[in-house]
């Protein structure tokens, strides 16, 4: 304990250093939102991956991978594939370019000045700041729940404290102490995970003993999991059944494509000076999402292996049910002591690398996209210090849902708010980049139409959701609107299916057939937008 105590108050000092020195290097709204538009390519890979990488990654979906097994490698595949090649690469100049051409500190307000409608840039803020809590929630829940088990503090303290820190550099230092603690955080991160996987392998006697130990005990797979699909650990999924649904529409597709449309991601293309640091920078974010959750997808599904042959059970019985325990109790029953200590680190710096973009992004998307006009004039106040209103509220929400969340939430918490994302924001995003053709009508059905469906969706047609809200057993008398088709069919599997297969489609069809009958933006605004890509 008392070599916890010592690392983290050591790690605190540094963090709060790097807050200290953003806070001092931030003169102006431009600093305070979009760090000067100077970062170092390094320093940009290490914050976008730190804040795509989270204890809701690490945590919550090395748990999902423990119950799963490797079939979450997809996820990995896509996240780097398209999470960090596609989105640098053929997202991450034109963001960059369009933005410095327009003017934008946000990416709400880079969508509003696109098309150039008031309407798209508060309706997308007052999204982002709604919805951001929940997922900023999931993140919060996982580090609390590593340190309830680490530490054996109440998981209610926790949230108060972890919230209170971040809250102090945060609100102060703006994003360039954001991106400073990012790139430091991320660094711990990856020399934690890389002990981590070659301790694993070590204890199950190598690579291919480990692997083909997990083969052998598709057996031992709980009887609901072999019910809803799974063959194994190493084995897969049986193709059609409710739990494939899960794994590759929710999960893998769902998260997989989602990641474009992240606004606290896309915001950060907007950091750097020049298109050589976001191709420098590709490298570097490859990397790391390989070393992070690359290993925490392997670890988790041979966690199985490593508490059968040291306690007998497999992964879920050791954490009493609770995904989000699997992974703290991983670290705390398997791994060496002082590793434990190291770790609670790395899942500190994890969750705080990204609760603090999620503050940051939540809070400037209401101050800045949503209500600064009227606060500035009525009180006479700076950009920044409306931003830092906007953090405050966001942070009070996110605790408010911390608090609320139920047990084994913290990867659907997170899936919701990447599917919602893509869903909304993905085709008017990409084609606003790549189209000329795609209007200010067509981009506002778009939004507004594949928020809609997303929603409807999972109100009254995903099972979790919809049996979690209630609100369509109130209104129809069933869980879903399909629960009482036959088992087995077309109609029934689409209670596991995601809301953002459905959504995304919709909202790309809309974005194109509106606009290929809606009047055009005037050329001279085209003109501009397009002037530097």
């Amino acid at each position: 304990m008392a070599v916890k105590l010592i690392t983290s108050l050591l790690y605190f000092g540094i963090v709060f250093y790097l807050g200290w020195k953003g806070w001092k290097e931030t003169k102006n709204a431009g600093d305070y939102m979009l760090a000067g538009r100077s970062v170092n390519p390094f320093v940009m890979a290490m914050s976008y991956g730190a804040t795509f990488i989270s204890t809701s990654a690490i945590i919550g979906f090395g748990g999902v991978a423990a119950m799963f097994g490797m079939s979450l490698l997809w996820l990995a595949f896509l996240n780097i594939f398209v999470g960090i090649f596609i989105a640098m690469v053929f997202l991450g100049k034109r963001t960059r370019r369009m933005g410095l051409v327009l003017n934008c500190h946000t990416f709400p307000e880079l969508l509003g000045k696109r098309y150039n409608s008031k309407f798209i840039q508060s309706f997308s803020g007052g999204i982002i700041f709604f919805f951001i809590p929940v997922y900023a929630a999931a993140v919060l829940t996982g580090i609390c729940r590593m340190t309830e088990v680490s530490l054996g503090l109440p998981y209610e303290w926790m949230l108060i404290g972890i919230t209170a820190i971040l809250s102090l550099y945060v609100i102060t230092g703006g994003m360039k102490a954001v991106m400073y603690t990012d790139a430091f955080q991320g660094t711990i991160m990856v020399g934690m995970m890389v002990f981590l996987l070659g301790y694993t392998y070590y204890l199950l006697g190598g690579v291919v003993p480990a692997h083909e130990t997990l083969t052998s005990m598709a057996h031992l797979v709980p009887e609901a999991l072999q019910k809803g699909g799974i063959l194994g650990w190493t084995q897969g999924t049986k193709t059609g059944s409710p739990l494939w649904l899960v794994i590759y529409t929710t999960i893998v597709y769902g998260v997989g494509v989602g990641v474009l449309a992240q606004p606290q991601l896309a915001v950060r293309f907007m950091t750097v000076s020049s298109d050589r640091e976001l191709n420098r920078a590709v490298l570097y974010g490859s990397v790391f999402i390989l070393l992070t959750i690359g290993v925490i997808y392997v670890v988790g599904a041979l966690s199985n292996a490593i508490f059968l042959n040291q306690f007998g059970k497999i992964s879920i019985q050791m954490a009493g049910g609770n995904l989000d325990k699997i992974v703290p109790v991983f670290i705390e029953k398997v791994m060496p002591p002082w590793f434990s200590a190291m770790f609670l680190l790395a899942m500190f710096a994890a969750a705080m690398s990204t609760l603090s973009s999620q503050f940051h992004i939540g809070g400037t998307s209401l101050a800045h996209d949503v209500s600064r006009n009227l606060i500035q004039r009525k009180n006479n106040l700076s950009a920044s210090s409306i931003s830092q209103l906007g953090i405050v509220a966001t942070i009070i929400a996110t605790l408010v849902w911390a608090w609320l969340l139920p047990p084994s939430i913290v990867a659907r918490a997170t899936a919701f708010f990447f599917g919602l994302s893509g869903a909304t924001f993905l085709p008017a995003y990409v084609l606003g980049l790549y189209w000329k053709g795609i209007t200010k009508t067509g981009a506002k059905v778009s939004i507004v139409g594949g928020f809609t469906v997303s929603m409807l969706w999972m109100l009254f047609v995903h099972k979790k959701e919809a049996a979690a809200i209630g609100l369509c057993q109130t209104l129809f008398g069933k869980v879903t609107l399909v629960a009482d088709a036959a088992p087995g069919s077309t109609m029934f599997l689409l209670q596991w299916v995601d809301p953002n297969v459905v959504a995304l489609p919709i909202s790309i069809a809309l974005a194109i057939g509106v606009s290929l009958v809606s009047r055009s933006l005037a050329k001279d605004h085209i003109q501009l937008c397009w002037q530097n890509c």
